[in-house]
């Protein structure tokens, strides 16, 4: 390693206390498990280095060291793949799916052409039609061989030249010999020629290829959307009076903030001036602003609604509340998936145990016969017929599809790990707000007010964004008071002006100085006022999501142990827990407490499902063993989360756990089916049984059952709900990140 190379890496990193420091870079080249365990492998053998951890989902290794900066880069590049210092730059387009659907679709053209012409050839042709075809037949074959095989050939041959191998090499050259060796037979004017069980099998391997790709895509994206909702900067104000705006890397601690109204908090920090509402639905996951005045706390990332603020910070980007979720998220998906890997791992072993057995029935023949052409024949057919196509279709094909027999039912799957992660689960962890219950408050008992103040109520409300405030305003009605001289008092509420009095709607407390005897702090409920005596008390709920009570019975039935996490009051967590009939909840919790308690309950053995809908709830979600969301949450919820459910029912969780149980069944099937093809496949094509051709119709065979055991899976119409016709789903929130 170069001192300036070393000295690069050294500025890249930072310090974690006792001489420790830690470094994060890209490789974007990484595809599977297999890249992973190598890259891993190969840093944690360097000297000094305590941890190497490799994050497929963001393509990133983050390492940590002692005393000198060890080699990093130029491990991973000596292993074939590029590694590069800060973040790979983003596409616009996905640029490596779109290669391999021009790749399959080459692919599948010319071997449809080709399998065409062969039935010509089968059914009896001339010598000199058939020659004329076999001509054919290479002049379709070679060019989509060299675009389609690239692929394939540039993995082969990248592991190839720094001394390894991968599964790739013997497909590469079964394909390359297939081909070669029916180029001779079509020159020297040999009967057969096998053009069609080369291009065959790329055809079957792009196919299982693309869909691995499609689904590992589908679990990238939360921790960059999560930077997104992060402040690019701040106004800073100079003990002078005078104030400027300083990107967010160049704010320190101690520093003296400007918030406006609309904009979010940049780093974590203190009021020092000035009384607003905040969004805090990134920390408490509850849709009601919390009030901020002189002395309150302030996290990054929480949005400021009403009025300006003046802060002090008290952390730098790299240590506010953002950045820490972030780190949540980013170590959480780092974990390993069983099916996922199995391919992974057989491919260790299948590059040598077919390398050993074409060649062991290249020598064999050789001694036997001592035809060479005879002797390549059998090898080129033991390399074809031992392809892993079914294989390597048996995880995805059946992801796939059973990720349609969700969506036929209303849920989406993004990531396939997700269902084998799935039928483990033997806990459950719900959020409250917006999980079980709408997260959209509703006036309880609407007929009970006095439709008078009702309607004054709503006239104030429709002023406000307040949630409170916006359910009032849709009951509106009747004849309210000419308001005038309306403001809008930050953390408190509305205050007007009609006939001389002075009317308010907000916070018990604040529009009348009459006492609720505590129910304030168990109930949600605004007051309505006229010159300080109290008219109206209103109080809502939030009404239970439809399907909840039946989802928690399906999953109580089936032993899977359930408990509530919220960020709301005590009391709200305490009454919804008794109307599901659990006993297990916690009230109160901040996103760093609910990835502990789910930490706390995986290291005791259990498998976790979370489900949440919220900003708060993407660090847990992605630590949890698997994680769903509904549609109506934020989108850092949903990208974090492996499931989302686009209807407003709650049964879609014990719908996905019966689907993901059946696919784990059709992935057993499947790798039972491809190890026992193989099993007997090989031998016949060492001994001479089969032909390049039939090894390669066995092949697309064997496929082909993978893939029809496959579609089992849609074979049956979706359950319908118990329930009946879905509810629509909650209303749209209209502040950015209002979910829990």
């Amino acid at each position: 390693m170069t001192a300036a190379a070393r000295e690069e890496v050294l500025l890249a990193s930072r310090a974690l206390g006792s001489g420790a420091r830690q470094v994060t870079f890209s490789v974007p080249d990484m595809k599977c498990g297999g890249c992973m365990t190598r890259i891993e492998k190969a840093l944690s053998a360097l000297d000094g280095v305590e941890e190497a951890r490799v994050n497929l989902t963001l393509k990133r290794v983050t390492v940590r060291w002692q005393g000198e900066t060890p080699p990093l880069l130029e491990a991973v590049r000596g292993l074939g793949f590029a590694a590069h210092l800060g973040e790979a730059q983003e596409e616009k387009k996905d640029e490596t799916f779109s290669r391999l659907v021009r790749a399959l679709a080459v692919a599948g053209f010319a071997a449809a052409n080709i399998m065409g012409l062969s039935v010509s050839v089968w059914s009896g042709a001339g010598e000199e039609a058939r020659n004329l075809f076999h001509w054919i037949s290479a002049g379709i074959a070679l060019p989509a061989l060299a675009y389609a095989g690239r692929i394939f050939f540039a993995s082969a041959w990248e592991a190839l030249r720094h001394g390894r191998t991968n599964m790739d090499v013997p497909i590469s050259i079964g394909v390359l010999m297939a081909f070669g060796l029916s180029l001779y037979d079509t020159a020297t004017g040999g009967p057969h020629a096998y053009f069609d069980a080369s291009i065959m099998l790329l055809f079957f391997l792009l196919i299982g290829r693309t869909l691995d790709h499609v689904m590992r895509e589908r679990a990238r994206g939360a921790v960059k959307g999560l930077a997104r909702l992060a402040a690019r900067g701040a106004y800073v104000l100079e003990q002078d009076g005078t104030k400027r705006y300083a990107p967010l890397e160049d704010i320190k601690p101690s520093m003296t903030l400007l918030v406006p109204a609309g904009e979010r908090v940049p780093v974590d920090g203190t009021v020092l001036s000035g009384a607003s509402d905040l969004d805090c639905s990134l920390v408490t996951g509850e849709s009601a602003p919390r009030r901020a005045e002189e002395g309150s706390a302030l996290q990054a990332g929480t949005l400021n609604l009403t009025g300006p603020l003046t802060m002090r910070a008290e952390a730098g980007a790299e240590d506010s509340f953002l950045a820490r979720m972030m780190q949540l998220m980013e170590a959480a998906e780092g974990g390993r998936a069983r099916y996922r890997r199995i391919a992974d791992r057989v491919s260790r072993a299948y590059a040598p145990v077919v390398h050993l057995a074409a060649a062991f029935t290249f020598a064999g023949w050789m001694l036997a016969k001592g035809d060479v052409h005879e002797a390549v024949t059998y090898a080129v057919a033991v390399l074809i017929i031992t392809c892993p196509c079914a294989l390597g279709l048996a995880v995805p094909m059946v992801q796939v599809m059973a990720a349609r027999r969700l969506f036929d039912q209303g849920i989406m799957v993004k990531d396939g790990a997700a269902l084998e992660k799935l039928t483990e689960v033997d806990h459950a962890v719900f959020d409250k707000t917006g999980t079980l219950t709408c997260g959209t408050p509703r006036l309880r008992d609407p007929a009970g007010y006095d439709p008078a103040h009702l309607a004054c109520a709503a006239a104030l409300g429709a002023q406000s964004a307040h949630p409170f405030s916006r359910a009032l305003a849709e009951l509106g009605g009747g004849n309210a008071p000419a308001f005038k001289n309306l403001r809008e008092i930050p953390g408190c509420g509305m205050e007007a002006e009609a006939g001389g009095a002075t009317y308010r709607l907000g916070r018990p407390g604040w529009a009348s100085a009459e006492s609720l005897a505590g129910l304030e702090a168990e109930t949600s409920c605004v007051t309505l006022s006229k010159n300080g005596a109290r008219l109206a008390t209103f109080f809502f709920d939030d009404p239970l999501r439809p399907g909840a009570q039946s989802a928690v019975a399906a999953l109580t039935e089936q032993n899977i142990g359930i408990e509530v996490l919220s960020g709301d009051r005590q009391g709200a967590v305490a009454a919804l827990a008794r109307r599901l009939g659990l006993s297990a909840f916690t009230a109160g919790m901040m996103p760093d407490e609910k990835i502990a308690r789910v930490e706390r309950v995986s290291a005791a053995g259990h498998k976790v499902l979370m489900v949440g809908d919220g900003l708060n709830d993407a660090p847990a979600l992605s630590a949890a063993h698997v994680s769903m969301a509904p549609a109506s949450a934020a989108d850092i919820g949903r990208n974090a989360a492996d499931f989302v459910f686009l209807h407003g029912n709650l049964e879609a969780v014990p719908q996905a756990l019966q689907v993901s149980r059946k696919a784990a069944r059709l992935v057993r099937q499947n790798f039972a089916i491809a190890l026992l093809y193989n099993a007997v496949a090989m031998p016949l094509a060492v001994f001479g049984l089969v032909t390049p051709l039939i090894a390669a119709l066995a092949m697309s065979l064997s496929s082909i059952i993978v893939v029809a055991n496959a579609l089992r899976l849609t074979a049956a119409k979706p359950r319908r709900s118990p329930l009946g016709p879905e509810a629509p789903l909650p209303a749209p929130r209209l502040l950015a990140g209002a979910a829990e």
